[in-house]
């Protein structure tokens, strides 16, 4: 492919250190593609080593605390936080984070019940107080799902010891098709989870009947006034059982994070990588519709310049070069 700005080279030889994932989804699979892209145009030794992880609060930890140089975190919307130690990252700031980019994905965070408990409202489920069991990921202070989950329900008046005195309670798992298959198989009565472009949530709404519940107004203002969190849409007929539009709240995006110290010339062959390679990593995800591709295609330089944090100067660097315009860190 021909490049907007030259190829860049690195003469000496680097070593970094990536967090990606549990190993088999997105995060690790873009760190992959990362690193082979790097080491293709640094010197002849160099080497780059993949950490798993949980692609959550651990991943920004690790890059803020300096046991990594990279690290992905989704969702992006979440690591504005950890700049001044607020939300999830209470009592810990970190400053020195910037981007070097962000990898799209179009998800939302969403709230199903299974229709025969005639729920189909937050409104109604406060009136109803069914004893629901709820089918979401664990608020462990690293799991953004659990958090989101919890913080949800809690400013909308239904916090997990409100839930208990109805006799329902939550079914906790680190992965959303762990969630997806209790629903399924009847373990729990309702799901609060994210990763809805996924085969396991389509399975889900075709093989049982769900209730989407919209995010009252009141719950969205309040989520973006305390957490920074926006909200967004989800088009009726998504999935099945989704028969208008309704707001829930994001849950989009892999942020691409280091620290003010990665050297300039790294952050931008990274960025550099991101923009002009990305028909490497895109081919992989070609055979899923746009819409129901984890990682949203076609890449949009444009897309990957929008940092939920101020850029890396390396990487900010690259993208004037490339005039590519709407970025943070100017």
């Amino acid at each position: 492919m021909a490049y907007s700005v030259p190829e860049p080279r690195i003469a000496r030889s680097i070593t970094l250190n990536f967090k990606g994932d549990w190993g088999q989804a997105n995060l690790h699979r873009i760190c992959g593609w990362l690193a082979q892209e790097i080491n293709d145009r640094c010197g002849r030794h160099s080497r780059t080593a993949i950490w798993t992880g949980r692609g959550g609060v651990d991943a920004v930890l690790a890059v803020g605390r300096g046991e990594v140089d990279v690290a992905l975190a989704v969702p992006a919307c979440f690591v504005p936080m950890a700049t001044d130690g607020s939300g999830i990252f209470q009592g810990e700031s970190f400053p020195h984070l910037r981007a070097l980019g962000t990898m799209p994905q179009t998800d939302r965070l969403i709230f199903a019940v299974r229709a025969e408990l005639g729920v189909s409202s937050f409104a109604e489920l406060r009136a109803k107080r069914p004893a629901l069991t709820i089918a979401t990921s664990q608020d462990d202070g690293v799991n953004t799902i659990g958090f989101a989950a919890q913080r949800m329900m809690e400013c909308a008046g239904i916090p997990r010891t409100e839930l208990a005195r109805w006799g329902g309670r939550y079914l906790e798992s680190e992965r959303p098709i762990d969630s997806t298959e209790a629903v399924r198989t009847g373990r729990a009565s309702a799901i609060i989870h994210e990763a809805i472009m996924t085969p396991y949530w389509r399975a889900l709404a075709d093989e049982v009947e769900l209730n989407f519940l919209p995010v009252e107004d009141e719950v969205l203002a309040k989520m973006k006034a305390q957490y920074r969190w926006p909200s967004a849409r989800v088009a009726k007929g998504y999935l099945r059982g989704i028969e208008a539009d309704f707001e829930t709240l994001e849950f989009s995006d892999f942020a691409v994070l280091c620290r003010t110290d990665l050297p300039d010339d790294v952050g931008y062959l990274i960025a550099w990588c991101m923009c002009e390679r990305r028909e490497a990593i895109e081919r992989g995800y070609r055979h899923l519709a746009a819409e129901r591709s984890p990682l949203t295609w076609p890449l949009d330089p444009a897309k990957i310049a929008r940092t939920p944090i101020a850029l890396h100067a390396g990487a900010a660097r690259y993208y004037r070069e490339a005039g590519i315009e709407r970025f943070s860190g100017e």
